[in-house]
């Protein structure tokens, strides 16, 4: 393990760049810095990136030529504008002498031939030998003999390999390091690998071999750490694939015990005087993992707004940390062994899904990867990717065992209902919950309680938030004496009607204190009731005013762990409305757990709640999460939510994920879900989709961002178009690049015919490009033709049409115009020519097949003798003049045959019709459609055969110009180069060659051949990739605003938005370099800066100083500029929703009050924004401080740095900057 981590390091070192890479300050040894250039990403050995470090000049020779045929050196670096002003310094005079070798002007080419091909045999052979000969015999045969000496020197001389001291002392140093990493390892690589044969097969290899688990303490005898429990069978397997150097991906439920992998990474890496990272998408989640690890491992804690320790061998940190840690070349990087992916199925978040890609692309090889994730369906997929994407194998392990089992029931009624238990649904409970909900309708019905029934409805459909009556104290849990109260949460509607508010909500409070008392006498608390909005979480606690669930030992635990966690706020913030109301709540042992909480509130419920005196936590889908905090049951307010965009159903994954909470390790024997029902009963196939149902697939999210794209530009060695490459989006294309390497070999190695004219040089292929031109042109002229009004007035009975056929295999038909389309059949009925049969021939009484008579008629047409004609059909050359009824008596479509042809009357729409021909003849419309008489079809037919021209399958269309008057410039246009195309073909020598269609059919299938060989060309180069549209209109949007040049070098400004990680970077960039901050008071800026973190929508309006009413107008006009930029270069973007979306004004007012150093009770009155975000955004507000800090250093403007940092230290202080519980501890 030792020697493969440090062989990695050492040779990923020396490909990070072409240039030797500098230690770094110790103060951006951790976080890194933009003069860093990246560590090269694992995985990229086969990239063409490295090509770009040298100038085209240089590598194909051209410089150098030019210096010797005494021309001057190269002095102007690439995309430089100027080289170095020497001043009067002069060139020193040379002169080039250049020989040529005695020897290689002895040799003829044939012979230099000869010597290169024995030379790269050898050579091969050398390589052959080694990878073929077996381990073993070099071990047991270390001596060689004199003979084999000598030979061994001979061929040393025959191939020169270039080594030099460097690369000697690394070999020695790998072989030292080698000895001890096989020891204890290498017993089992023959039972898991066996071999070595199955890792050649896939880079995502599913454990579960029996031989580790049983064989555990046998193949790992020294652990790193030991577990005071006897270890699950996928922990040891992942233990064991950890201690061998490989990486693990790990997928279990909650609760499963993936912490334990991620220990014994942390583990391995303190006994290996290496580091370890653990990733996780939540802060809370960094927060928790910091406090647990702290008492077992020397641990460290980098989010946005702490470091601590950052010395630490074990660093816990989040994603977005990480991600920039790599993008700015940190040194830190070089120590990492592991990094642990916590929550890896966050890779389907659609904001923050990309960061995962990013990071997992861009890790060094020398860092293994540990994932830990819940079940998903596509686990080894996943796998597959980061093994291909990382050239590494990824050993994929798990379990879908859960270690409490649960069971799901309804609650309808007072009562549950068991419904789904061991992953069984149980139609029997569904059923007898329906029998009641049925029964207890209809005794509604039957008493006409209409409107206790409505009081009583908690609705099924949207819950509609009321912020009429619920004013301020709805932010701080609502009042108990008013408010809209609905009792269906985020999936439900209340009834509308504010005098039924009174009854609705002692209805709500009702149904939660039966429940409570249920699962109390069922011994079934604490219990975490999930709603679907903050709102709805406070309603709902304040609903249950009289219920108390704590014995005196417990409020005195509670109020003791209060006191102690709030000491630390100054006096005004203790008595805050929020404080007050969750410790009255926390003492009655109910709580509520949502975004909407400060922080430090927000810790207090999760760690009371893990000490298990909280007994009812009412919590947002956040609880599920980010906190570890089991409980014994799990309650369903809806299976309803609103995504954002939508209220829809919960998917299966979220469903399992939230009731995974349920069951606690070693304290239940089983766990409880349960689903509250209150006016009606969800669909049983909806019940067993979600609880039943397969997981959400892991899908990739990826996509371009400007400042992923300009940290990549920064750097010679990466591209862009790699890391296109490289993200999950693209893995099965990727995937099926030999394979279309290998079809394009074969399709290139296959022999073309050879067109053999007998005129001189072929032309043949310059004609058949005429030819596919001209039939191009034709049919867009008639395509235009047959959409014009004009068109339809020539669609008149009797019109020779030619209809479009209905398989590519046949040609396209021949028809008449039967009838106009009319009230009871709107298309047109038309009379179509089938592919022509043979004639049926009747022997005369002569013995003869055919008469001499018969040869008058013309091809194909027959007439019967008389006496065997049926009297309706007496031939008749004139038509009739019977008025018909116009109603079509005959079955659609009719098929027949006549004149020896088959014929189909259909109906036809308007966009069948190919062509209009010039021609029309008469029909009998009567006795075609009405009488259905054969003779009438068998003269339509001869006179639709007849118009038919020599040679020709149709007769000629009608002129577009001529005949239909048509005057449109583009078919103008096209009439005329198609014209014109007819003309150079039958000038070209091809026309009328006895050969042209056999040559024809020859160049069309070179033509084949060669769209097949460009398309597979395609198909493999950087510009099939899904986003390459997107990237060339971004990188035209930097080039038009200055962030990068001509030459895609990055420019000052595009360092500046580098810097611009919390805010959208184009739009910060720009305030910047207009200066928009300049003439605003640090308190403004910071003000203003609010609308680039603050994220909620739909708030009520606030009220600002002209100053800042001014400079938010102008940011609004640069953010709606910039969106058009985009839109005019072909990105998705509505500038209007660019705009709203990047930049929320809901705050300004608030921190600008802030920052005055208003108290933060005051400043919530002005807004009804709930504290906790408040606080958020503030704090992430200091980040952003701190970016324009720093951009502000590479500007120069040192007025914009004091500004910057006298706004971070207005903003830092008090209750929003309070430190967190789960780092200094209570």
């Amino acid at each position: 393990m030792g020697a493969r981590f440090c062989t990695e390091l050492t040779a990923g070192a020396l490909e990070s760049g072409s240039l030797p890479r500098m230690t770094s300050t110790a103060k951006d040894f951790v976080r890194g810095s933009l003069n860093k250039r990246p560590f090269r990403p694992g995985g990229l050995d086969d990239s063409q990136s490295s090509e770009r470090i040298l100038p085209e000049g240089a590598s194909n020779g051209e410089w150098v030529q030019e210096l010797l045929n005494g021309g001057a050196a190269q002095a102007v670096p690439p995309s430089f504008k100027q080289g170095l002003d020497l001043g009067d310094l002069k060139a020193y005079p040379y002169a080039w002498n250049v020989y040529k070798e005695q020897s290689s002007l002895k040799c003829t080419s044939y012979e230099k031939m000869c010597l290169q091909n024995e030379l790269s045999v050898q050579f091969d052979d050398l390589f052959k030998k080694a990878w073929e000969e077996d381990v073993t015999e070099f071990e047991g045969d270390v001596h060689l003999s004199e003979n084999e000496s000598v030979n061994s020197e001979a061929e040393a001389e025959k191939v020169v390999v270039p080594s030099n001291a460097a690369d000697t002392e690394l070999s020695a140093l790998d072989e030292i390091l080698s000895v001890p990493a096989e020891g204890s390892m290498s017993a089992l690589d023959e039972i898991v690998d066996g071999g070595g044969q199955h890792k050649k097969e896939a880079w995502a290899v599913r454990g579960g071999n029996e031989g580790i688990a049983e064989r555990f303490y046998e193949l790992v005898p020294d652990m790193a750490l030991d577990f005071p429990f006897e270890l699950d069978k996928f922990q040891k397997e992942a233990i064991y694939y950890l201690e061998k150097g490989d990486s693990v991906f790990v997928a279990a439920h909650t609760s499963a015990g993936k912490t334990v992998v991620a220990e014994y990474a942390f583990a391995l890496a303190s006994k290996h005087c290496t580091r370890a990272v653990y990733t996780a998408p939540i802060k809370t989640i960094s927060n928790q993992k910091y406090r647990d690890f702290c008492g077992k491992f020397d641990v460290g804690l980098l989010t946005g707004d702490i470091s601590l320790r950052p010395e630490a061998s074990c660093l816990i940190m989040t994603t977005e940390i990480l991600r920039s840690m790599l993008y700015r070349g940190a040194d830190i990087i070089r120590d990492i062994e592991w990094v642990i992916f916590d929550e890896v199925h966050y890779v389907n978040d659609v904001e923050r899904g990309v960061v995962w890609e990013e990071v997992i692309i861009m890790l060094p090889r020398h860092i293994n990867i540990v994932l830990l994730s819940a079940t998903v369906p596509n686990t080894v997929e996943f796998a597959d990717w980061i093994g291909r994407t990382k050239q590494k194998q990824i050993r994929v392990t798990g379990t879908t065992k859960r270690p409490v089992p649960l069971e799901h029931c309804l609650f309808y009624s007072g009562e549950l209902y068991k419904i789904c238990e061991n992953e069984i649904f149980m139609p029997q409970g569904f059923k007898a919950a329906k029998d009641v909900f049925k029964k207890k309708n209809m005794t509604a019905r039957n008493t006409g309680s209409h409107a206790a029934h409505t009081a009583g409805n908690g609705g099924a459909r949207s819950h509609k938030r009321d912020n009429s009556t619920w004013g301020k104290q709805n932010k701080h849990f609502g009042s108990h004496s008013s408010g809209n109260f609905s009792g269906g949460g985020a999936g439900y509607q209340n009834n509308g009607n504010n005098l039924n508010n009174w009854g609705l909500r002692r209805s709500d409070a009702s149904l939660w204190l039966l429940l409570v008392n249920k699962l109390s006498k069922k011994s079934l608390l604490p219990v975490v009731i999930f709603c679907f909005s903050k709102n709805r979480c406070d309603k709902s606690a304040d609903s249950m005013a009289g219920t108390d669930l704590t014995s005196s030992s417990e409020k005195s635990e509670i109020r003791v762990f209060c006191d102690k966690a709030f000491s630390r706020l100054k006096g005004s913030d203790r008595i805050l409305p929020q404080v007050v109301r969750v410790q009255n709540l926390l003492l009655r042992g109910i709580a509520v757990h949502h975004a909407g909480l400060l922080p430090i509130v927000k810790e207090v419920v999760e760690m009371l709640f893990c000490r298990g005196v909280i007994k009812v936590l009412f919590s947002t889908e956040t609880f599920a999460m980010g906190v570890n905090a089991p409980a014994r049951t799990v309650v369903f307010d809806t299976l309803r939510k609103f995504d954002g965009k939508e209220y829809r159903q919960l998917l299966p994954g979220e469903y399992t994920q939230m009731a995974g909470r349920a069951g606690r390790r070693g304290l239940d024997k089983i766990g409880t879900v349960i689903v509250m029902c209150r006016d009606e009963i969800p669909e049983e196939r909806d019940l067993k989709h979600i609880m039943v149902g397969s997981a959400t697939r892991l899908e990739s999210q990826f996509r371009l961002t400007y400042i992923m794209i300009l940290h990549l530009l920064r750097v010679e060695e990466l591209r862009v178009e790699d890391m296109l490459k490289r993200s999950f989006a693209e893995f099965h294309a990727q995937k099926k690049l030999p394979e279309q390497q290998q079809l394009l070999m074969l399709k290139l190695a296959q022999p073309t015919k050879a067109i053999e004219c007998i005129k001189g040089e072929p032309a043949i292929e310059e004609y058949y490009e005429m030819y596919l031109e001209a039939e191009r042109c034709s049919n867009e002229i008639l395509e235009t033709v047959m959409q014009s009004s004009t068109a339809q007035q020539f669609l008149t009975p009797g019109r020779v049409v030619v209809v479009k056929s209905q398989t590519q295999s046949q040609d396209h038909l021949l028809g008449v115009v039967v009838k106009q389309p009319s009230a009871v059949i709107k298309q047109y009925i038309v009379l179509v020519l089938k592919p022509e049969i043979s004639s049926p021939q009747i022997p005369l009484a002569g013995g003869s097949s055919q008469d001499s008579k018969t040869a008058d008629f013309p091809h194909g047409y027959m007439l019967m003798p008389k006496s065997k004609r049926a009297l309706e059909e007496e031939y008749c050359s004139s038509v009739t003049s019977r008025k018909g009824s116009g109603v079509v008596k005959i079955n659609l479509p009719h098929q027949g045959s006549a004149a020896g042809v088959h014929y189909e009357v259909r109906g036809v729409d308007n966009k069948e019709f190919l062509c209009i021909c010039n021609c029309k003849i008469k029909i009998d419309q009567v006795r075609l459609l009405e009488d259905g008489a054969s003779v009438a079809y068998s003269k339509t037919v001869q006179q639709l055969l007849d118009t038919k021209p020599d040679g020709n399958k149709y007769p000629p269309a009608v002129h577009p110009l001529k005949d239909l008057k048509l005057k449109d410039m583009t078919l103008v246009e096209k009439y005329n180069k198609w014209t014109n195309l007819l003309q150079d073909m039958a000038t070209n020598k091809c026309h009328g060659c006895i050969k042209l269609e056999e040559h024809i059919k020859i160049a069309r299938e070179i033509r084949r051949h060669k769209e097949e060989v460009n398309s597979l060309k395609f198909e493999m180069s950087d510009e099939a990739l899904q986003q390459m549209p997107d990237f060339q209109g971004r990188i035209d949007v930097l080039k038009e605003i200055g962030c990068v040049d001509a030459d895609l070098v990055v420019q000052i400004k595009g360092r500046v938005a580098c810097e611009m990680n919390s805010g959208e970077e184009l739009i910060c960039t720009e305030c910047l370099f207009e200066n928009q901050l300049d003439d605003l008071e640090p308190e403004e800026a910071v003000a203003l800066m609010s609308a680039f973190v603050f994220q909620q929508k739909n708030i009520s309006e606030t009220s600002l100083t002209p100053k800042l009413a001014k400079a938010k107008q102008r940011l609004y006009d640069t953010a709606i500029r910039l969106g058009e930029l985009q839109a005019k270069f072909k990105l998705q973007i509505d500038p209007q929703e660019y705009a709203q979306e990047n930049l929320k004004f809901g705050l300004v007012e608030v921190v600008y009050e802030w920052a005055k150093g208003t108290a933060f009770a005051d400043i919530c009155e002005l807004t009804d924004v709930p504290e906790g975000l408040i606080v958020r955004t503030i704090v992430r507000l200091d980040e952003t401080c701190r970016e324009f800090r720093s951009a502000a250093a590479i500007m120069g403007n040192s007025a914009l740095y004091k500004k910057m940092e006298t706004a971070s230290n207005a903003i830092k202080r008090d209750i929003v900057f309070a430190a967190s519980l789960y780092v200094t501890g209570v």
